[in-house]
């Protein structure tokens, strides 16, 4: 008896017919149970693949064994040729992705994540110097990736601003730099504040953006201390442009007009671009509000030590004389020239640390000294405009703490720089032969803010 007949034998002769049965069909019921899921699964990857190519070519040319024939595969070609003129969007094509910026990303993390390599990434940062904005991203940019094929980029659009940004489209294996440029629409607003404690708080209070107000300090900066001259009850007006876009503030533009009320004294500071295209602020007489030397090389301070010829000396601690002004601010404090001219000096230079030294029209210089850093493109030899940032606070050489020592000289003689300023001729005034133009520019600006402060009487022309 070979081995299978004695295995029936062993089976018949233990386990009753109606066991054998039921074995049976049991084990029938699971094989199928087993089959069926891996069926099923392959049958589905099957399917996804189908969908992927279709997605990718919605309109494939037929390429079964009858498209061989050749009148067959001409038919077949004719039919199946994509339609670009009719074409409508499909959903299941590629659409824009978009990322923020956020404190601490990186680049490649972010093409990363839309599934971009560090090839790809190389070929948009090195194709143009438009490209270098990519370098220069801060938290709040906004970066749009379109990408057709899976580690594909086609476009990249980069917005540094609401407003503006760059838009990188693919050719071949370099990409084309496209600057794109958003007009907003333009509102012209009128503010006012009234000082009850600092300029900043009240312009605060004003719903004034903080830029705005710095702009208008700069603008008084030669006819007002904003240090020592504001006091409580003090008023300003402000006329500007605030941007637009989708009724989104995004932004703020010029100043048309500026008055400031300092001590019942009343200060108006009017916007005018003359036939050249020149900008400036002046006075309803004509007169620049720009003088030869703003009054303080810093926007946010305390005065710690000023002009004194018998000082003592707070490190050496004998009496040496003081021949600046010392303005305390936080390290890293930007510091603005006063004045247009010439670095002369900025390097290292014993007790005052870091220095730069300017040197003026005329027979008038300046410095500034413990600077914690330069600003860029600031050496010997720089020129140098009025407001504009040369260096940070900070304490280098003989200092006590983070701040700014300022000397004013003329003909090499030390001067009290609160004092010597009010000594000093304005810029620029206007032709008389420009005053009716100007006059005829202006006067809605003046009007306008007589409207708002009727109980107020503004300057008239010969009031300066």
């Amino acid at each position: 008896m070979d081995l299978i007949s004695k295995a029936r034998h062993f089976i018949a002769s233990h386990y009753p017919r109606k066991h054998l049965l039921a074995v049976s069909a049991l084990g029938i019921l699971l094989t199928g149970v087993a089959l069926y899921p891996e069926q099923n699964a392959r049958g589905d990857r099957l399917n996804d693949a189908d969908s992927l190519v279709n997605a990718d070519f919605p309109n494939q040319i037929n390429t079964s064994p009858d498209s061989l024939d050749p009148v067959t595969a001409s038919t077949n070609s004719a039919a199946n040729t994509p339609d670009l003129e009719n074409a409508t969007p499909d959903s299941t094509l590629p659409q824009w992705s978009d990322l923020t910026v956020s404190s601490g990303d990186t680049l490649s993390a972010m093409f990363s994540e839309v599934g971009l390599s560090a090839t790809e990434l190389y070929r948009v940062v090195n194709s143009s110097e438009e490209a270098n904005i990519l370098n220069r991203l801060y938290p709040g940019n906004e970066l749009s990736f379109h990408i057709s094929e899976p580690g594909q980029l086609d476009a990249l659009k980069v917005m540094t601003s609401p407003l503006e940004g760059f838009l990188f489209t693919r050719l071949d294996d370099t990409y084309e730099a496209t600057p794109i440029v958003i007009e907003p629409e333009v509102r012209q607003v009128q503010k006012h504040g009234q000082i009850a404690a600092s300029l900043f708080l009240a312009a605060d209070q004003a719903e004034i953006p903080a830029g705005v107000i710095m702009e208008m300090a700069d603008i008084f900066g030669g006819v007002i201390d904003f240090l020592l001259d504001p006091r409580e009850g003090d008023q300003f007006s402000l006329i500007y442009e605030e941007k637009y876009l989708n009724d989104e503030r995004v932004g703020t533009g010029e100043i048309i007009g500026a008055q400031f009320i300092n001590r019942g004294r009343e200060y108006l500071a009017l916007r005018y671009q003359n036939e050249a295209g020149q900008v400036g602020y002046f006075s309803p007489a004509g007169e620049s509000m720009q003088r030869a030397f703003l009054r303080n090389p810093l926007d946010v301070f305390r005065i710690s030590s000023n002009f004194n010829p018998n000082r003592r000396h707070p490190v050496l601690n004998t009496i040496r004389a003081h021949k600046g002004t010392d303005y305390a601010a936080p390290t890293g404090t930007p510091i603005r020239a006063t004045a247009d001219g010439t670095v002369t000096w900025a390097a290292r230079n014993g007790s005052f640390g870091n220095l730069v030294v300017i040197k003026h029209h005329g027979a008038f210089e300046t410095k500034y000294a413990h600077l914690n850093a330069y600003a860029n493109g600031v050496k010997k030899g720089s020129r140098i405009q009025q407001g504009q940032i040369i260096g940070y606070v900070g304490s280098t050489g003989s200092a006590t703490g983070p701040h700014l020592h300022y000397e004013f000289l003329i003909n090499g003689v030390h001067k009290n720089p609160r004092t010597v300023v009010d000594q000093l001729p304005q810029v620029v005034s206007l032709e008389e032969a420009e005053m009716e133009r100007f006059r005829s520019s202006t006067m809605p600006i003046i009007e306008q803010f007589a409207q708002a402060n009727p109980r107020q009487p503004l300057l008239t022309m010969a009031s300066q």
